[in-house]
C-alpha cells in the first residue's frame, strides 16, 4: 500500500518589521498578534504543520531599528517558525550583528551561499531537515545576490552572484543528503520571483526540488507558478497575508501526489489577536511612542510615494532637502530608501524614521553629463517595469524625459540646459548607492570613480533630513515632471514598493 502522508507549508516573506494591525475601513488587518493566532490555529487543526519565513524580517519599523533588530527576534521567537532564511535587509546593521541576532533565534536560520572568501566557510547552516509526521523535510536558504551591495565594504564576505552557481550549491547540499531519504525539498529563497522562476528552470530534475517558498519581490499570486515541475510561491508583503500549501506527499517515491494553495488573509474577521505577542509588542511600542512620538513638522497635505520606480512627492521633496542643505549640483535620493506610500500632514519623529530608516552617510561625487545620461537609460531600462533596477528619485534642476520606443534619454537638461556628454556635476549620493554607483548606473569600467574621489559631506543622511523639516513648516510638494517615461508598456502599472 502507497505511503502518502498530509503536509501542510505555512509561509509568510519580507515582513518588514510589520507587527502591528493597521484599521482598513471598518477592520483591523494584519499584525504579528494576528498572524500568530492563524499558524497557531492551522497547527491544532492539521497534523503535520512547518512555518516558514522567506527573508527580510528586519526593517520598516521603528520597534526594529531602535533595539537594531533584537526585538523582531524577540517577537519572531514568539510566532516561533519553524525555519527562516535571510533576506538583503538582515544585513542592515553589519554581519557581526547579524551573528549575534542568529544566536538570539529560537529557530534555525538557513543560508548557502554566503561564505568567508580566504577560507570559503559558511557563515550560517546552509540548510535544516525538519522531521514532522514521519517525513523528513530539507529546507536550502538561498539569498539575492544584493547582499553583495550591503556587505561591500566587508572585503572578506562572499556569495555566490546568478541563479547558476546557486542551482549547483543546491544540487552538492542534496547529493550529500539523499541516503537520508528526504521525503520533500524546499528551496527558502530571497532572490525574487523572476529569478526563482530561472532558478527552477535549470535544477536537475534527479535532486528532487518540489518547490521554492520565495522572497524580495512582494509577488503576489493566484496560483503557484510551476518550471520544471517546481511549484513556486510568494505571500506578497508583510503580515497581511500568509501562503498556504495542503500537500499530499508520495513519501515511497519522495513526490507530491496532489496539492492545493492559496493565500489567506489575516484580519479581525478571520483571527484573534494572540495576547501575549500583543503584550510583547505593546511593551515595545509604548517605550518607543514615548521616544519618538514627539512632532517634528506639518506638511500643508499628506505626500505620497505610491511606488518607487516614478517620480513622487515624497521624493522630490527629500532630493528637494539634500540638495538645499548640502549644496551640491544634483541630489539623488534612492527610491528604495523611502519606506512608506504616504506620509502626514502631521509628521513625528517615529513617522520620519520609519519613512527613512536606512541612516548612512552622503558622499559627493563628480560625475560627467555621459555618466548620467548613461546611467539613466540604463535606470530606466524595461527591466526597471519588473522591479529589477535601482530607481532615483532628483532634485528640482533636473528634466528628464526616457522614450521607451527609442530607449534614450530624448530630454535631460539640469537648471533648464541641455547637459552635454563633457559637463562635469557635483552628485550627493547616500554611501550605498556612491559605493554601487558602477552597477546601479551602468558604468564602463575605466570611468567608475575611484574611491578616492568621494568626499564625505554628510555623516548621516537622517540628520539632514531631519533638520530640514524642523526648520521648514508648511511644506508641500508636486509631480512636477522631473522624471517623465513616455510609451511606457502597460505592464508597469502592477508596481510596489521592495
Amino acid at each position: 500500500m502507497a505511503d502518502f502522508r498530509k503536509l501542510t507549508i505555512l509561509h509568510s516573506n519580507d515582513i518588514h518589521g510589520d507587527f502591528l494591525a493597521e484599521q482598513v475601513d471598518d477592520k483591523y488587518v494584519g499584525g504579528v498578534a494576528m498572524l500568530s493566532d492563524y499558524v497557531s490555529r492551522v497547527r491544532s487543526e492539521e497534523e503535520n504543520v512547518i512555518y516558514a519565513v522567506a527573508g527580510d524580517m528586519f526593517r520598516g519599523s521603528i520597534i526594529d531599528s531602535e533595539y537594531k533588530g533584537i526585538s523582531t527576534v524577540d517577537i519572531m521567537n514568539m510566532l516561533a517558525p519553524d525555519v527562516a532564511c535571510l533576506g538583503n535587509h538582515e544585513l542592515d546593521y553589519g554581519i557581526a550583528h547579524l551573528l549575534f541576532l542568529e544566536k538570539c533565534a529560537s529557530f534555525p536560520i538557513v543560508n548557502a551561499n554566503i561564505y568567508i572568501k580566504t577560507t570559503g566557510t559558511r557563515l550560517f547552516n546552509s540548510h535544516t531537515i525538519l522531521e514532522v509526521g514521519g517525513m523528513k523535510i530539507l529546507f536550502i536558504g538561498l539569498l539575492t545576490e544584493e547582499i553583495m551591495a550591503g556587505a561591500k565594504s566587508d572585503m572578506l564576505l562572499g556569495t555566490f552572484i546568478g541563479v547558476e552557481d546557486a542551482a549547483k550549491e543546491v544540487g552538492r547540499i542534496i547529493n550529500s543528503y539523499k541516503t537520508m531519504d528526504i521525503d520533500f525539498t524546499v528551496l527558502l529563497t530571497h532572490i525574487g520571483f523572476e529569478e526563482d522562476m530561472k532558478l527552477a528552470s535549470i535544477l536537475d530534475p534527479e535532486w528532487g526540488v518540489d518547490a521554492i517558498i520565495g522572497g524580495h519581490t512582494h509577488t503576489c499570486l493566484k496560483e503557484p507558478a510551476e518550471v520544471n515541475n517546481v511549484l513556486i510561491v510568494q505571500a506578497g508583503t508583510g503580515t497581511d497575508m500568509i501562503g498556504r500549501f495542503d500537500l499530499v506527499v508520495d513519501c515511497d517515491n519522495n513526490r507530491i501526489e496532489s496539492f492545493t494553495w492559496r493565500m489567506d488573509p489575516i484580519n479581525d474577521t478571520t483571527c484573534i489577536p494572540d495576547p501575549a505577542i500583543d503584550g510583547l509588542i505593546s511593551n515595545y511600542k509604548s517605550k518607543t511612542d514615548e521616544k519618538y512620538g514627539k512632532i517634528l513638522t506639518r506638511f500643508d497635505r499628506k505626500l505620497t510615494h505610491p511606488r518607487r520606480e516614478q517620480e513622487t512627492e515624497l521624493g522630490n521633496l527629500f532630493a528637494d532637502a539634500m540638495n538645499e542643505m548640502l549644496g551640491t549640483d544634483i541630489s539623488l535620493v534612492g527610491s528604495g530608501s523611502i519606506r512608506v506610500e504616504e506620509m502626514g500632514p502631521i509628521i513625528t519623529i517615529q513617522n520620519m524614521m520609519e519613512c527613512f530608516p536606512y541612516d548612512d552617510k552622503v558622499y559627493m561625487l563628480k560625475l560627467s553629463g555621459y555618466d548620467l545620461r548613461r546611467g539613466f537609460e540604463y535606470i530606466c531600462r524595461d527591466e526597471m517595469i519588473k522591479g529589477h533596477t535601482e530607481f532615483y528619485q532628483v532634485s528640482k534642476q533636473v528634466r528628464i524625459v526616457y522614450d521607451y520606443n527609442s530607449k534614450q534619454l530624448t530630454e535631460f537638461t539640469v537648471n533648464g540646459k541641455p547637459v552635454n556628454d563633457d559637463d562635469v556635476f557635483t552628485v550627493s549620493m547616500q554611501q550605498y548607492h556612491a559605493y554601487n554607483i558602477a552597477t546601479t548606473m551602468n558604468m564602463e569600467p575605466d570611468r567608475v570613480p575611484p574611491d578616492n574621489s568621494f568626499r564625505c559631506i554628510a555623516t548621516s543622511a537622517y540628520d539632514v533630513l531631519e533638520e530640514y523639516l524642523r526648520t521648514k513648516p508648511h511644506l508641500n510638494a508636486h509631480i512636477e515632471g522631473r522624471i517623465t517615461l513616455k510609451n511606457m508598456p502597460p505592464q508597469y502599472y502592477s508596481g510596489r514598493i521592495e
